[in-house]
């Protein structure tokens, strides 16, 4: 701000000497021993300098919107090594310790914690949530597991952008455990989600043996 007032000074003094209207006409001399040729001077400056705020102002909205698009770009090239695209993952619910997960009240998404690989980051942790960021055909296969206190009570599902696509269950039996797993190969585009959800009111078990898991990975780009 100090540069600027200091740059509006020496522009209003040079200025002083001839000013230039808004047509280029030449406007009369000011006479040195009046301030009014500084203040006209000063004046016409900060108006030329509003007006370049103002197109400053477009030009960074502009950019803006811009930078918003190249980030999406960004998002949906990051996988991308040497033009081939590359998006694989694999991670099971526990990171540690072991027991049921569940029962909620309202079906809920299985967040696999363990991550054991995930190139082009597609796959969150912390939600379970794996979103495309390449247009695409994938494959998809979960596991489940349950444990059971005393009977079986589980059922998990496969699901894209809240639609269920596929299930595996297991809510009764006199064996102490069970397990099962499905797969699916579906078209994906970009921003699309897929998840593993856990119905309501039933358990899956797990422990440092991984039983669970969620994978997934590209097999062609469209």
């Amino acid at each position: 701000m100090k540069t600027i007032a200091v740059l509006l000074l020496v522009l209003s003094c040079c200025l002083c000497e001839a000013q230039i209207n808004e047509q280029n006409v030449k406007a009369p001399q000011c006479s040195e021993s009046t301030s009014c040729c500084s203040l006209l001077s000063m004046s016409q400056t900060l108006g030329a300098v509003g007006e370049k705020v103002a197109n400053m102002a477009d030009k960074l909205a502009h950019l803006e919107v811009q930078l918003q698009s190249t980030q999406n770009e960004v998002l949906e090239l990051r996988s991308l090594t040497g033009g081939a695209a590359r998006v694989a993952f694999s991670a099971a619910l526990r990171n540690s310790g072991s027991g049921d997960i569940g029962p909620f009240t309202i079906a809920t998404p299985l967040q696999y914690k363990k991550v054991f690989s995930n190139t082009g980051n597609s796959y969150n942790p912390s939600t379970g949530i794996f979103t495309a960021m390449i247009k695409g055909m994938y494959f998809f296969r979960f596991s489940m597991f349950n444990n059971l206190s005393p009977t079986p009570n589980s059922v998990v599902s496969l699901m894209k952008n809240g639609v269920r696509l596929t299930s595996v269950w297991d809510t009764s039996g006199t064996d102490s455990n069970d397990m099962g797993s499905n797969a699916v190969v579906i078209p994906l585009e970009v921003g699309d989600t897929v998840y593993v959800e856990l119905q309501p009111n039933r358990v899956v078990y797990d422990d440092s043996m991984n039983y669970n898991t969620f994978s997934g990975f590209l097999l062609f780009t469209e």
